[in-house]
């Protein structure tokens, strides 16, 4: 099954990390791979002390908030790489493509190989893809789509990124 988790509003991450934690309590092994994150965040620390769950992250040390740079498309392909070993091995029941969406809107990663990789996932096994803007052939391609909608937004009132809430 695939899932996506897309929409402006705050969230997509941390329902894929809530359906995470149910796969490993369930006994099954995850794969998270983070397109574009590199840097530490809070569920990282927690997501350490669970031996089923394994995170690897692909990104610059911050979101980027400019044109991507080279960096920045190597870090993806590797990503893309990791993900495909990830699907293709029998050890993972889930696996979690964290900002997948904002990576292929980002032009760091093709169409054609986010949708070869849904294509060559096994019958068995969960897919999540989060990020804004999914495009619409990875809706279509999805057996679930939450768009999660912002409605109020506290940043707005100029509070900003808060350990253990945000990251």
């Amino acid at each position: 099954m695939i899932q996506v988790y897309t929409g402006n509003g705050k969230g997509k991450t941390t329902a894929a990390l809530g359906l995470t934690l149910r796969a490993a309590g369930a006994g099954k092994k995850v794969y998270i791979c983070q397109f574009l994150k590199g840097k530490y965040y809070g569920e990282l620390r927690s997501l350490k002390k669970f031996k089923d769950i394994k995170v690897e992250q692909f990104g610059a040390k911050c979101f980027i908030r400019r044109l991507p740079r080279q960096e920045d498309i190597k870090l993806a392909q590797s990503g893309l790489r990791a993900a495909k070993k990830a699907i293709l091995e029998k050890k993972y029941s889930l696996v979690v493509l964290d900002e997948i969406n904002v990576a292929l809107k980002l032009k760091l990663i093709g169409l054609k190989d986010v949708l070869g990789l849904i294509k060559c996932l096994p019958k068995k096994k969960e897919l999540i893809l989060t990020g804004r803007s999914a495009h619409p052939k990875i809706i279509k391609a999805a057996d679930l789509v939450s768009e999660i909608k912002e409605i109020k937004h506290y940043f707005k009132n100029g509070i900003y990124a808060r350990r253990g809430i945000e990251f």
